[in-house]
């Protein structure tokens, strides 16, 4: 059943099926994403679990944040989300895809939830920042080049539309469909290394990535495997960045093992 709710002064779009006296699961999506992509896992997950997911503020049908978040701001709404909809629970299991996996990370690293974490479970998880390449490098410097030039002449003043333009040119897909806000928002999470942080994570983590990921590669599976006590990592061949939209049955079934459904 999908509702709405304000929580810290953001309108929330967000979905609750299964039994509410079953543990709860709580799913959080990706960078632009929103909660319909995890129909697949509320239908397999719902006959045994309590689950629930929420638009993120600033994605779906929820309304935005009055400003820009950082991971922590991210963090700390999802402990309020629980905290408001959910009061009574002492133990919640997390999912996250990519940001919902970094905002995992972070939230369970910090060690100030108002609940346990039993288990938690990444699919394709941000959290790493890759090392730029040269051309990457060379990239970045000729957009900060131009941006001061069109700062210093006025032309950023008189024109927004040129900033704006050149933003959307040198910004990735996610940046460019962005608001104004959202921008200062990912500029913030993206640049934010969690590999101090993972081996806080001391409970069975399930980590699902595609083999043929690009957004978020294997290779930072594998480090998040490495530096979390007792984590586990399944690969699943063939799939992208959206490993349980592209192979949802091969998902379903390292999934269900996980967390003993089917």
């Amino acid at each position: 059943m999908e509702k709405e709710i304000e929580i810290s002064g953001v309108r929330i779009h967000y979905r609750e099926e299964g039994d509410p006296s079953s543990p709860l699961v709580v799913l959080l999506h990706g960078w632009g994403a929103n909660l319909d992509l995890f129909a697949g896992i509320f239908a397999l997950l719902a006959p045994k679990y309590h689950v629930a997911a929420m638009d993120m503020p600033g994605f779906g049908k929820s309304g935005e944040p009055d400003h820009a978040y950082d991971l922590d701001d991210f963090a700390d709404f999802v402990e309020t989300f629980v905290q408001t909809l959910f009061p009574g629970e002492r133990e919640v299991i997390l999912l996250g895809h990519s940001h919902g996996g970094r905002t995992i990370i972070r939230l369970l690293a910090r060690g100030r939830a108002p609940f346990a974490c039993p288990k938690a479970i990444l699919v394709d998880s941000a959290g790493i920042v890759p090392e730029k390449t040269p051309a990457q490098k060379r990239r970045v410097r000729t957009y900060h080049f131009l941006k001061q030039t069109l700062v210093k002449t006025g032309l950023a003043s008189r024109h927004p539309q040129t900033l704006d333009a050149l933003q959307k040119k040198f910004g990735s897909a996610d940046y460019s469909a962005a608001s104004p806000l959202m921008r200062a928002s990912m500029v913030k999470v993206v640049n934010t290394d969690l590999r101090q942080e993972m081996p806080q994570l001391t409970m069975p983590v399930l980590l699902i990535w595609g083999s043929a990921d690009t957004a978020t590669p294997l290779s930072d599976g594998q480090t998040m495997e490495k530096l979390m006590p007792e984590a586990g990592l399944a690969v699943i061949q063939g799939a992208g960045h959206f490993s349980f939209l592209d192979q949802p049955a091969v998902f379903a079934r390292i999934l269900g093992s996980f967390l003993h459904v089917g």
